[in-house]
């Protein structure tokens, strides 16, 4: 499966597509998204290894810079305690 180049690297400048390449997403040769699916990770570990790669480069709209990387943060955490939970044998929730 061959990975499209970033637009970022591609040298054009583009208005950015929030939809399919956002740019918390896009400024790594190989998108989270695609890095989740071709190794095949959980749902709780593909959303940590999502929330973890644009920690502090999602700003959430009513929040600044530092609220919007612990807001990223703490879904980490929130989706580790999943995880563990289902290894657990408990409750996903």
């Amino acid at each position: 499966m061959s990975v499209d180049v970033p637009k970022y690297l591609s040298g054009k400048k583009k208005e950015e597509d929030i939809i399919k390449e956002p740019s918390h997403y896009t400024r790594y040769a190989i998108e989270p998204v695609i890095f989740i699916m071709q190794n095949g990770f959980t749902f709780e570990i593909g959303n940590i290894i999502k929330y973890a790669s644009r920690a502090g480069y999602k700003i959430y709209e009513g929040m600044d810079a530092v609220e919007s990387e612990i807001t990223d943060l703490e879904k980490i955490r929130r989706y580790a305690e999943m995880r563990i939970n289902v290894l657990q044998g408990k409750d996903v929730l």
